[in-house]
């Protein structure tokens, strides 16, 4: 079988940046052969400008709302933002597919190999038969009286299972939380207990209501709920940040807990004690276009949490770009080494969805994408 050899101004392999001598070599169906010296690479090896790295896994995003790109004025808050979601992502009047379809294309030239992608309902459906990128869909499920939970249940399995019926590889799929602000704990229970259900996602800690909520019952989600006729009377404060309230339900299991903006030192301590292997994706431009702030990334390291990247939505981005999100981190924390957050983009976001066989490194018999990355964008190979 023919090979394809490789040479940029440097390789990072999912782990390190290993210099600019050295070539990756795949075989023609784009599986890993090898990363060898370039002395010992022999002939028709193509040299790019710029550094090869395998594909980005985007840990979290919600392809079903790429119709609402510039609907939502930034900067609202999460609150404002939400009930502006609820109130018009059913007003479209073009081609949601086309939508799909022009967001999915994106990514991929873009150099996204895999995608956590949030489900609601089914609209993502037809596009993940496709087949082309890998995706992980996690089904939302959500409701905070605890009369409802076993509907809002039922209903989130039903479209689980006709996730489940996708007869790919490239696909598999869960049942998750919404958020601690959306959920009853009637409903969590429900969760917690569905069996063969990994990974979990939940929306942690996205802004300061959600913890005062939890602390007090008291905030913006209280006038939230009120909005849209949420009955919260059964709903008793825990004392404490949202994550210590919900975290424990997750025993034994695997959670992905996604942008963590008003994520403590107590609340990362708490997590690290818990029985749960947690991962802590983060949305930085999402962060800053919902609540003009960024979680406390240097918190984050100095406590050695295993970080993921994601993009969030269309209705809550400009792009669905993993690169964006890396060149916002730097932009911001330009002490953070480049390396560390390619290992983010790429190995953690593999195996945090369970897939670091084959995506997110360019260990031998993987196949993960290929992209070229330079100072202003990345690109597929």
């Amino acid at each position: 079988m023919k090979q394809i050899k490789l040479k940029g101004k440097d390789i990072f392999n999912g782990a390190q940046l290993l210099g600019p001598d050295k070539v990756l070599i795949l075989q023609e169906n784009g599986v890993v052969a090898g990363i060898v010296a370039d002395s010992e690479a022999g002939e028709d090896v193509q040299e790019l400008d710029g550094i090869l790295c395998p594909g980005f896994i985007n840990t979290h995003c919600h392809l079903e709302l790429s119709h609402m790109k510039g609907a939502i004025p930034e900067k609202t808050g999460l609150p404002t933002f939400l009930t502006q979601v609820m109130q018009s992502r059913n007003n479209y009047a073009g081609d949601l597919n086309a939508a799909i379809d022009a967001a999915e294309q994106a990514m991929w030239e873009s150099g996204i190999s895999a995608v956590g992608d949030i489900c609601n309902g089914t609209a993502t459906l037809v596009k993940k038969q496709q087949g082309r990128m890998y995706y992980h869909s996690f089904i939302e499920c959500m409701g905070v009286a605890a009369a409802g939970a076993n509907g809002r249940y039922q209903y989130s399995m039903d479209v689980l299972a006709a996730f489940r019926e996708i007869n790919s590889s490239r696909h598999q799929c869960s049942i998750v939380p919404h958020a601690p602000y959306s959920v009853s704990t009637s409903l969590f229970e429900l969760l917690a207990n569905t069996p063969a259900n990994t990974p979990v996602s939940i929306h942690n800690q996205e802004t300061a209501a959600e913890n005062e909520l939890f602390q007090q019952k008291t905030g913006d989600f209280l006038a939230f709920y009120q909005q849209f006729g949420m009955d919260v009377s059964g709903f008793q404060p825990s004392g404490t940040n949202s994550l210590e309230a919900y975290l424990p339900y997750f025993s034994q299991n695997k959670i992905l807990l996604v942008h963590n903006t008003f994520t403590t030192e107590q609340d990362i301590r708490f997590a690290q004690q818990q029985p749960v292997e947690t991962w802590w994706c983060l949305c930085p431009q999402a962060n800053l276009y919902i609540e003009n702030r960024l979680p406390d990334i240097p918190l984050l390291r100095r406590l050695q949490c295993p970080i993921t990247l994601g993009t969030d939505s269309l209705a809550s981005n400009h792009s669905l770009s993993i690169w964006e999100e890396i060149k916002t981190i730097r932009r911001h924390f330009p002490e953070i080494p480049l390396a560390e957050i390619l290992q983010w983009a790429t190995f953690n976001g593999a195996k945090a969805l369970g897939i670091s066989d084959t995506y997110g490194n360019f260990n031998i018999g993987s196949q993960p994408g290929v992209i070229l990355i330079n100072q202003e964008s990345s690109r597929i190979i």
